[in-house]
């Protein structure tokens, strides 16, 4: 009796037909002499042609473009690493390719993705973000950039300077009234017991010899200078300079110092010498001009054309 049943359908396959024919898959090589197939075929991207395994190089199969691909591909990558270096130029500038901020004591970078350049409408200078007020990089004191300097600019600065030392002369003349003693019989030995009080609180480098210490007071003029102590007693090697002196009476008072910064004659300190009534040069010897007891007061922006209306 036949079965009223179906029979249960067959499971799909486990593998794959090829329903092709086997030289259909794959490539014949294309040099002359070889034509032979190769079931993972090489492309060359110089002449785009296809080749086996053995000829799949351009000089076996002696390739009529040979080199065209890897010219095309080194100019690529030329572009390219020159458009990233400028990139990483814009990002991380150097002193060769960045800008600098225009404050004398600033060193950043501006124009950059970190810190943006503001320009300043009066000076014609650019800064970074902390000194772009005009108090701030002292924009009053600075020259315009492209402005044409007027004839009168030098007669009006030594003017300027014969004024502030007729000044100086006055204060220095109140100041020597102040300080040295009266001529009186016993003036030379007031003044005996003067120097022996400066020695004993003034201050100093230890290393200096006892025989090369000059002992001076030391004084900050508080119209040009602020300074966190407005006076003090020290003693120098007398074989420095005014100008190593003057650097280290401004530290001793704390003063601010920007002699070595590059900054204008207005931010320049000097130092003027009261029983003397003069400017004193940077360059001049300090044991040729400073006496035990004298008395030298630092000075800011009195110009550099002072030292030279001093000998007038």
């Amino acid at each position: 009796m036949a079965s009223s049943s179906k029979a249960p359908p067959s499971e799909p396959p486990t593998y794959t037909t090829m329903e092709k024919d086997v030289e259909n898959i794959g490539a014949h090589c294309q040099y002359t002499y070889c034509n032979q197939l190769d079931f993972l075929p090489f492309r060359c991207e110089s002449c785009r042609g296809t080749y086996c395994l053995d000829h799949r190089t351009e000089s076996s199969h002696k390739c009529a473009h040979a080199g065209e691909w890897a010219a095309a591909r080194r100019k690529a990558a030329n572009l390219s690493s020159s458009s990233s270096g400028s990139a990483s130029n814009g990002g991380k500038p150097t002193l060769l390719t960045g800008t600098q901020c225009s404050h004398t004591t600033c060193r950043t970078y501006i124009n950059t993705l970190n810190s943006v350049g503001v320009a300043c409408p009066t000076c014609h200078r650019h800064y970074c973000l902390k000194h772009r007020l005009r108090e701030d990089h002292a924009c009053a004191t600075l020259v315009p950039i492209g402005a044409v300097p007027s004839s009168n600019t030098q007669s009006q600065r030594i003017d300027k300077a014969k004024a502030a030392l007729g000044r100086l002369r006055m204060w220095g003349k109140e100041k020597q009234t102040a300080i040295l003693p009266k001529p009186k019989p016993s003036t030379a030995a007031s003044r005996v017991v003067a120097l022996n009080a400066l020695r004993k609180t003034a201050k100093g480098d230890e290393k200096i010899p006892m025989d090369k210490r000059v002992y001076v007071h030391v004084e900050a003029e508080a119209n040009t200078t602020t300074s966190k102590l407005p006076r003090g007693e020290f003693w120098y090697n007398r074989d420095w300079t005014i100008g190593r002196v003057l650097d280290a009476a401004a530290k001793g008072l704390q003063v601010q110092n920007v002699n070595n910064h590059g900054g204008g004659e207005e931010e320049k300190l000097r130092v003027y010498l009261v029983e003397n009534g003069r400017v004193l040069e940077f360059g001049e010897k300090a044991g040729n001009i400073l006496e035990d007891g004298n008395t030298v007061v630092l000075l800011r922006g009195v110009g550099p054309a002072l030292t030279e209306l001093d000998k007038m």
